[in-house]
């Protein structure tokens, strides 16, 4: 349920409702813009009156929600959230390009690429330390030395790092990360999503390879229900009958994201294609669509890395990519953050 209050309610008569809701163990969840003040309910709401709520001095409206994800619900948050990534702006008007190797492979491939990356204009540098592959048998990543390869990167180019997290085992060796990736196949780890919701850090959440857009809302609800609301959702792609390519793009989420909720979608044109020549025209696409930013893999020497070649970018191809990105971003109403 929401409560949209006058913009002639005085902050006296809103703290009168406040205390009456509270009293009755509603929990608030307030949003306040330039033109609406608007009070989330949350909570077993259904003894509520809303005829006497409606009859209070400080409300316009009430209306009840019929979703069940409540904090990332565009209707308690009509405004677009921003998310502050160690500075670098996500959301809200903000753009921002995140970029770097699947995986981290040796200190001399990832200050190399994290230069390059950021010389072309990613604000933000990936990396893969822990890599959940389908063969036990391929390359899993170098773990926690993979983290210490990604900070080193980091001071050289002062560049915010994010990377995926397995399990909440592993939570101490990332308190010195910027963003914490939740990958596709922990998109419903819900032990994992409470656990992130403890921790005041940007929180990078995939979407599941077959989950539903309301499945996707819904396990970034578990993260900001447990208080943490700096939530990202990333499209990298869904699994349909089709086979020509690894997954497919699904470009019509964001809208429907942007309509569900006012979390910022940033896409993943790597893994949903997995063919290093698809990156950039669905990269153009999801800029066209309304995303407030992408993730591109990108490596020094493709043909020879241990994840993901295929899929990746050289870095000249990523600053071909970036020229166009930085021309098309501004025309969808956008700022490109760079560093």
């Amino acid at each position: 349920m929401i409560v949209i209050l006058k913009e002639t309610a005085c902050e006296q008569q809103i703290q009168a409702l406040r205390n009456t809701l509270t009293a009755q163990g509603i929990k608030l969840h307030e949003s306040k813009g330039e033109q609406s003040h608007i009070i989330g309910l949350i909570g077993d709401t259904k003894s509520l009156d809303i005829d006497s709520l409606r009859a209070d001095p400080a409300v316009e409206d009430v209306r009840r929600v019929s979703e069940p994800y409540k904090k990332a619900n565009r209707k308690f948050h009509p405004a677009d959230s921003v998310v502050d990534c160690s500075g670098v702006l996500v959301g809200g008007g903000h753009f921002a390009v995140m970029a770097g190797p699947c995986s981290v492979e040796s200190e001399a491939q990832i200050t190399e690429v994290a230069n390059a990356v950021k010389a072309s204009g990613a604000a933000i540098l990936r990396g893969g330390a822990f890599k959940p592959r389908t063969s036990p048998y391929s390359f899993q990543g170098l773990r926690a030395d993979g983290l210490e390869l990604l900070r080193h990167a980091r001071t050289q180019t002062k560049q915010p790092i994010v990377t995926e997290i397995m399990n909440t085992e592993h939570l101490h060796l990332f308190e010195d990360v910027d963003i914490i990736q939740v990958g596709a196949r922990n998109m419903q780890n819900f032990e994992l999503l409470k656990e992130l919701g403890k921790i005041d850090k940007p929180i990078l959440l995939k979407r599941g390879l077959s989950a539903t857009l309301e499945e996707f809302v819904m396990s970034a609800e578990y993260i900001m229900a447990g208080g943490n609301e700096k939530v990202m959702l990333c499209e990298r792609g869904i699994r349909t009958f089709e086979t020509s390519m690894r997954n497919t793009l699904d470009i019509s989420a964001v809208p429907m994201l942007k309509k569900m909720s006012h979390l910022p979608v940033i896409i993943d044109p790597s893994h949903a294609a997995g063919l290093s020549w698809m990156v950039e025209p669905l990269a153009m696409a999801a800029i066209a669509a309304g995303a407030d930013g992408l993730m591109i893999e990108v490596h020094n020497d493709p043909a020879h890395a241990l994840s993901d070649g295929a899929q990746s970018l050289t870095p000249a191809q990523f600053d071909e990519l970036m020229k166009k990105v930085t021309t098309l971003v501004p025309i969808f109403g956008k700022t490109l953050e760079t560093l």
